[in-house]
């Protein structure tokens, strides 16, 4: 008997690239439901047979209705970054009605290092884990490092200026591919396995940001220049460029967690659940060159 293999966010990036890579593994689009805020974003899905159901987090009710015959589940994680002790609450709630609603197996999209890690929201994924643990139910967690798509979010405007600002120091990043995860996130949820696990999802190489920076300018052909400052003169810096205040202490808590090592492990767990290597750095930044110029 097939089970039924649920995608909270399925709508978001990372829950689009599951969605994918279920169907391409064979699984039927018929066991596959993808549950998001807004089901006229999944229309696409819903036309290949993909049960697409409304789920919002900020209604508990609603996970009750949206996951319920799911057999596994993958919690993928919430964007709610303020510091109100949303992102943990709707984890929570989550959580709550997977088990009432009768689901085996949670993965869990976390952090790598979440007991120490500098980044401001760790706990939030630490406490997260810890309400899965609770429950009683079966559990794979997946501590997805960096994604290389988060550095199309600051090189295009690096390239542009020719400057990268950052107090990471000599701190490096295993940056992985998303695509990468979302293969990992298939594999597990499709595999039907019952044991309670934990993986970091790496790239295969951890480089600082001066590495980085030396291979976009080979990538691009432009020149970056790294400019080290302290955290409290990266922050001046956002603020004085009009970036938002509440989002300034986050972003300014990743530098610290790379300056920290708190990013910087390389595993073989991609590879290990995917059977595939992980996507190179340079192989990324070479099929987005033209994103990087834009």
């Amino acid at each position: 008997m097939s089970q039924k293999l649920l995608v909270t966010g399925a709508s978001g990036h990372l829950g689009r690239l599951v969605l994918d890579d279920l169907l391409a593994r064979g699984v039927a689009a018929g066991d596959i439901i993808a549950t998001t805020r807004e089901v006229s974003k999944l229309a696409d899905y819903a036309a290949k047979g993909i049960d697409v159901r409304k789920a919002d987090y900020n209604d508990p009710a609603s996970l009750q209705v949206a996951f319920k015959s799911a057999d596994r589940l993958v919690l993928i994680s919430t964007d709610a970054l303020d510091d109100k002790g949303t992102r943990i609450k709707q984890h929570r709630d989550a959580v709550a009605a997977a088990k009432t609603a009768g689901v085996k197996h949670i993965i869990y999209t976390s952090l790598p290092n979440v007991e120490t890690s500098k980044v401001i929201f760790a706990a939030d994924h630490r406490l997260t884990e810890e309400a899965i643990e609770a429950t009683g139910l079966g559990y794979t967690f997946l501590r997805n490092t960096w994604y290389q798509e988060n550095l199309l979010r600051n090189l295009p405007q690096v390239l542009a200026t020719g400057q990268w600002y950052t107090s990471a120091a000599d701190g490096r990043i295993a940056h992985v591919a998303r695509a990468d995860c979302a293969a990992a996130i298939g594999a597990v949820l499709a595999s039907g396995v019952s044991e309670k696990a934990t993986y970091t999802l790496t790239g295969s190489e951890a480089r600082t940001t001066a590495e980085i920076a030396a291979l976009v300018t080979e990538v691009t052909g432009r020149k970056i220049d790294v400019i080290q400052l302290t955290d409290e003169q990266l922050a001046d810096g956002m603020k004085a460029a009009g970036v938002p205040g509440f989002l300034i202490p986050t972003l300014v808590s990743f530098e610290v967690a790379a300056r920290a090592g708190d990013l910087s492990a390389r595993t073989e767990d991609v590879e290990k659940l995917t059977g595939k290597r992980p996507t190179p750095l340079r192989a990324f930044l070479e099929a987005n060159k033209s994103a990087l110029l834009s």
